[in-house]
């Protein structure tokens, strides 16, 4: 229905030619301006009842983005990580990638489609022409702004369409809490995770070679074993991020060559057990010289005093190797008694 259907008397006034235009050009104006065409009044201008029925769309556009929003959040909260859907021209994939995807998509098309529906049909669509003016505005000019902001405002008819002006706020008060949740997407707080391993009070030092139970008497003067806790199986999952704060150096001293009193009350007859994590980095340290009692990163060089609570002497590792606390059990095999008393490997913020 257009303008040309409403009886005259029904039409809101006519806006007049824009200043300066002319139908035909002449010496003074070389080009012709005609002004603006006929504005054509929208069936919402003369008819209330359109009107509601457009206020109706944009709040059920608004409303069904808080349902998405809400479909969002109980998707991400209920669908497991790992569930694997089937859908036609997509094939499998993630459902919970599906569900977040599309519902977030929803939101945010019928926020945008809510908007342009109530700027097309209810807000003003008459087309104003402004002179040029100089940069600064002149007070007479910002007078003008103030009164056309607020005209404006009165003819989005935002006061007076409480509904949209409700459901469009809690449609954007929403959408938001979408980016909230999603940063659980970025994985589990560490929480202590990082300052325990798998050791603990009466595990076993199992050889890493052989896969057997350690007795001191395996043990050479000299020699160096890699040892894991009792249990930790490279076949499951999950095995690498364990061994990578549990692997263990096993090396045997003479007693009278330990200098640090607590490195000799926490062995076993010279058996010492430190982590083989290198505090630098983290790289597997695996070089041991038997006469300096000197353990070597391979990496970057840092070198450890095992003889002497395996301070740095060398390198750029900023704090000695930690030592695990050890001994043995009835049946004479090597066993933990407890676990690291300080996290193992390179520095972190939660040192401090």
């Amino acid at each position: 229905m257009s303008s040309q259907d409403i009886p005259e008397e029904n039409l809101p006034a006519a806006q007049g030619q824009a200043h300066g235009a002319v139908d035909v050009a002449d010496e003074k104006n070389p080009f012709a301006d005609p002004g603006l065409p006929p504005h054509e009044h929208r069936i919402q201008d003369i008819d209330e009842r359109a009107a509601k029925r457009s206020e109706r769309t944009v709040a059920l556009l608004f409303t069904l983005s808080m349902l998405a929003t809400v479909g969002f959040i109980v998707a991400y909260l209920t669908i497991p990580v790992d569930k694997i859907v089937y859908v036609w021209t997509l094939g499998h994939i993630s459902a919970l990638n599906l569900a977040l995807g599309g519902t977030l998509g929803v939101a945010l098309f019928c926020i945008g489609a809510g908007a342009v529906h109530w700027a097309r049909t209810l807000m003003s669509d008459v087309e104003v022409a402004d002179e040029r003016h100089p940069i600064e505005a002149s007070p007479e000019v910002k007078a003008k702004v103030m009164a056309d902001f607020r005209a404006g405002a009165k003819e989005s008819q935002l006061g007076r369409r409480s509904l949209i002006r409700n459901t469009m706020f809690g449609a954007l008060a929403l959408v938001p809490l979408s980016g909230v949740f999603l940063l659980g997407g970025l994985g589990p707080a560490p929480g202590t995770k990082l300052r325990h391993t798998a050791w603990k009070k009466g595990e076993l030092l199992i050889n890493q070679n052989t896969n057997e139970p350690m007795r001191p008497s395996d043990i050479a003067v000299g020699s160096l074993t890699f040892a894991q806790p009792e249990g930790l199986d490279k076949h499951e999952h999950g095995y690498m991020n364990e061994i990578a704060k549990a692997a263990l150096m096993i090396v045997r001293l003479h007693p009278n060559d330990i200098k640090d009193k607590r490195e000799l009350e926490w062995s076993h007859e010279g058996i010492v057990a430190y982590s083989k994590i290198c505090t630098h980095v983290g790289c597997p340290i695996s070089l041991y010289e038997q006469q300096t009692h000197h353990v070597l990163c391979p990496c970057h060089q840092s070198t450890f005093d095992l003889s002497d609570g395996a301070r740095v002497i060398f390198g750029p590792a900023g704090h000695a190797l930690p030592q695990l606390r050890i001994g043995v059990n009835d049946e004479g095999y090597l066993e933990a008694l407890g676990d690291f008393e300080e996290p193992v490997g390179p520095a972190f913020w939660e040192r401090g």
